[in-house]
């Protein structure tokens, strides 16, 4: 079976071209005005009356007979849930988390102290937060769960060191959450699980309640509610990012598989009406392949009306005069997922500036990143991969500056520091200073 439909076809000659197509895409940060009041009401509630908001909302919204004394889950209920599963669906969530602790191992950074001269000893200590708060989707009313959120969010937490993670997950209209959540929880050793969702949740972990501990970072997707409260709790709370909807861009030469990039476009409009999928080439016979492969494989997804919405309106077929042109809209783009499709992807992977993350080659699809090889899919979108960075075990770290000087360094340097002081109108500091600095009797 093939459709028709409508799917912008744009020219991309120079950076002359890019305000129009910024403004095109800029159109998909939908507005938080027209929820901010009712978040703010539900933070507000969840901060005065604590358990007693969080059950009266998920009743609710989610499970009208939720009891108070239901909202933390058992520890005894995930390893029941992880005896339920089929032992090969917890072999491969098992390997999946190993490679994503390998992977993030490699981040982690180490305490460090210097003497860069005598009398003065310099350094940092990395310290993880005491407590981090994950938000879990509950996706599709706790039928679809999203496994690799939990593992993407819980293991750089562990990695970092965090003593104490709480998992937040809506739950399913009779109270419980999908086993697999509760069997993932259980193979990372995980305890401490809520089932509540949305604002109320993020707001029970950003001020604590008497069943749901205060946390000092807070993780994990959400939807318009969550995002929002993430947003307005900033300063508060520390969180991972403000996230958008789900995007990808492709840069494929002649080389590439028409029928791959389709799908590869496709898995990501299948996330959210909002999601984008941009394919990039020179190449105007792959571009029309692209195209006609996109009409024969929508119909057949299970999600293809979501799909469809997010080919007509946000996703686009590019034709750029070459690949260097091609990779400067993309820097532009600042996409959350690159795909660089071509016949040696290398050659081109230092001209990347600015992307969540990297895919590399013909064989290296986006999902491979978003379940399984180790990198982390919590990623910049809405081109804030322009500075901002993947969600990582520094997401669950700070760092403290440790300086020790002696009395030697007081009486070399002492005079500099007060004089600077001085400069800033600052009398206090310069006499801190200079105190030590008089001779004693």
């Amino acid at each position: 079976m093939r459709i028709s439909m409508p799917l912008n076809t744009i020219s991309y000659t120079s950076s002359q071209d890019w305000p129009a197509i910024s403004s095109w895409l800029s159109r998909r940060d939908a507005s938080e005005a027209n929820v901010e009041p009712l978040v703010r009401d539900i933070l507000s509630q969840v901060r005065q009356r604590g358990d007693e908001a969080v059950v009266e909302y998920t009743r609710r919204f989610d499970c009208p007979s939720l009891k108070m004394d239901a909202l933390a889950v058992p520890v005894s209920e995930l390893y029941k849930a992880l005896e339920d599963i089929p032992d090969t669906d917890a072999a491969i969530i098992r390997e999946a988390a190993a490679n994503i602790r390998d992977f993030h191992l490699k981040q982690k950074q180490n305490s460090w102290i210097t003497t860069p001269a005598p009398g003065t000893t310099l350094g940092q200590l990395v310290l993880p937060v005491d407590r981090a708060g994950l938000y879990v989707p509950g996706g599709q009313g706790g039928e679809t769960p999203l496994i690799s959120s939990l593992l993407m969010n819980a293991i750089p937490a562990q990695v970092a060191g965090v003593k104490t993670i709480c998992v937040v997950s809506p739950p399913r209209s009779d109270g419980t959450l999908n086993p697999y959540i509760l069997a993932t929880a259980a193979i990372l050793g995980l305890e401490q699980v809520y089932v509540c969702g949305s604002a109320w949740a993020i707001a029970a972990l950003a001020y604590g309640t008497a069943t749901i501990p205060r946390v000092d970072v807070i993780a994990g997707p959400g939807n318009i509610f969550v995002t929002t409260a993430k947003r307005l709790l900033v300063g508060q709370v520390g969180i991972d990012m403000i996230a958008g909807p789900s995007e990808i861009a492709i840069l494929a030469d002649s080389t590439a598989n028409p029928k791959w990039l389709a799908a590869d476009m496709l898995s990501q409009a299948e996330h959210d009406p909002l999601a984008s999928s941009i394919l990039i080439s020179p190449d105007e016979a792959l571009l029309d392949a692209v195209r006609k492969e996109l009409e024969v494989q929508l119909p057949a997804l299970p999600r293809n009306e979501i799909a469809a919405k997010s080919i007509t309106d946000w996703s686009a077929l590019i034709h750029v005069p070459s690949l260097e042109t091609g990779m400067e809209l993309i820097n532009l783009l600042a996409p959350e997922h690159f795909e660089l499709s071509v016949a040696d992807p290398w050659a081109w992977v230092g001209s990347v500036r600015n992307a969540g993350a990297v895919f590399m080659g013909h064989s290296t699809p986006e999902p491979v990143g978003d379940y399984f090889a180790g990198p982390n899919h919590v990623l910049p979108t809405l081109s804030t991969a322009r500075f901002s960075s993947a969600l990582s075990v520094d997401t669950f770290c700070k760092k403290t500056s440790l300086i020790c000087t002696d009395q030697g360094y007081i009486c070399s340097h002492g005079s500099k520091v007060a004089r600077l002081a001085r400069l800033e109108g600052l009398e206090a500091h310069a006499r801190s200073v200079e105190q030590r600095m008089e001779k004693k009797p």
